[in-house]
């Protein structure tokens, strides 16, 4: 297995010594941007990446990614993609609403539900130009709460998901403590939406252990702005709200499920990933808390990156071939 291009990185650029483009091309991967008009008639940014010599009939399967809140499907976020694309995968991600190149005010979601709805119509376009592969679906933090309502929302679609640091709960170190989180903030979000939770901790400084990466995140050229933290009360209300639906819902998920999830994690609780593994009804399901890693797991050394991303990859593999393997045997049946 080749290894994980963080190793690449300096403090500079996750690309190295090279230019973007020149990065892909060293990898040997195709990889392409577009714009799709979603249902509210925004722009949101969409790209992909593969193997640059493949095809549908040699391809592995289908990855698709959704990055957290105050994250962006490039810079950082797209090595994950380049990783998985070069063990032989279909890669697609977009930039969530006010994130990354999408339209949208930074940091202010008024409601989860359309930003689960852009995943889905990119997703569905996606998958429908690759009908035969395994599909599956890869979530970071806030990500990873919107993968688990559209696997719940459609079942049978997705052949695994994979949760990195998922927003089942959040930490006590973020979010203020009841009853302000149960009744204040929605009652603020009402009347106030944009007023800061001044309670909360700083989200960029709790997510990333590594400094050098700390601060390379924050030379994106689509860094995380001071509009999105801490956050507005509309925003935190929805974070409330994903919470509860995930915690409410997860008992019916039921398709392969690979939790990860850093020990000391200050953002999203792991105690929470625990109940999501705990309470699903999937048969093929594993949780692993990595002690001492913190919200991001990108953000950890690169031994410690290397490890994941093996571990991420090997699942994938396994779970592409049982799809792959059924599917023949279900055709040579007919």
């Amino acid at each position: 297995m080749s290894s994980h291009p963080i190793h690449e990185a300096n403090k500079i650029s996750p690309y190295g010594d090279l230019a973007r483009e020149e990065f892909h091309k060293n990898h040997q991967i195709l990889h392409k941007e577009s714009y799709m008009l979603n249902k509210q008639n925004m722009k949101i940014f969409t790209q992909s990446w593969q193997p640059a010599d493949s095809t549908s009939k040699v391809l592995k399967g289908l990855v698709a990614m959704i990055h957290g809140y105050c994250s962006e499907s490039s810079w950082l976020f797209e090595l994950n993609a380049v990783a998985i694309a070069k063990a032989g995968y279909f890669v697609c991600a977009l930039d969530l609403q006010g994130h990354g190149y999408s339209e949208g005010s930074p940091g202010i979601i008024s409601d989860f539900e359309y930003l689960v709805s852009d995943s889905i119509q990119y997703f569905d376009s996606v998958r429908k130009e690759h009908p035969r592969l395994p599909a599956f679906l890869y979530g970071e933090s806030m990500g990873g709460a919107f993968s688990i309502i559209i696997c719940l929302r459609q079942k049978n679609a997705w052949n695994g998901l994979i949760l990195c640091g998922p927003l089942c709960g959040v930490s006590r170190n973020l979010m203020p403590l009841w009853p302000m989180e149960k009744v204040v903030i929605p009652v603020v979000a009402s009347i106030a939406p944009l007023r800061r939770i001044n309670s909360t901790n700083p989200l960029a400084t709790q997510s990333i252990k590594e400094v050098w990466k700390k601060k390379l995140a924050g030379k994106s050229p689509n860094p995380p702005t001071k509009a999105m933290l801490p956050l507005q009360a509309i925003t935190a209300r929805e974070y409330i709200k994903v919470c509860v639906y995930v915690q409410e819902r997860c008992r019916e998920l039921d398709l392969p499920l690979l939790v990860l999830h850093g020990g000391d994690d200050r953002v999203c609780d792991p105690q929470f990933a625990k109940f999501l593994h705990d309470s699903a009804a999937s048969q093929d399901k594993s949780l692993k808390i990595f002690p001492g890693m913190w919200h991001r797991l990108f953000g950890e050394p690169n031994e410690s990156v290397e490890l994941v991303f093996e571990m991420i990859v090997c699942w994938i593999e396994l779970r592409a071939k049982m799809v792959k393997m059924n599917s023949t045997i279900m055709r040579s049946s007919l």
